[in-house]
């Protein structure tokens, strides 16, 4: 069985969300797209690149 592993933007209180800028989201009168980026730091930064660069397949929400 393979094992499945997820990187995930998301606040205490649940709300989830891709990293991207202020405008990647503004349906509905959505104003704070982009909150992620200035908590990003190095430590982000290494684990993003460690999930999206292993070596096995990667399933990312744009392949639905």
């Amino acid at each position: 069985m393979r094992k499945i592993t997820v990187l995930e933007h998301i606040t205490l209180d649940g709300v989830m969300q891709a990293g991207g800028g202020p405008d990647e989201d503004t349906s509905d009168g959505f104003a704070y797209g982009g909150w992620t980026a200035p908590f990003d730091d190095d430590a982000i930064g290494t684990a993003v690149k460690k999930m999206l660069y292993a070596d096995r397949p990667v399933v990312r929400a744009q392949d639905f």
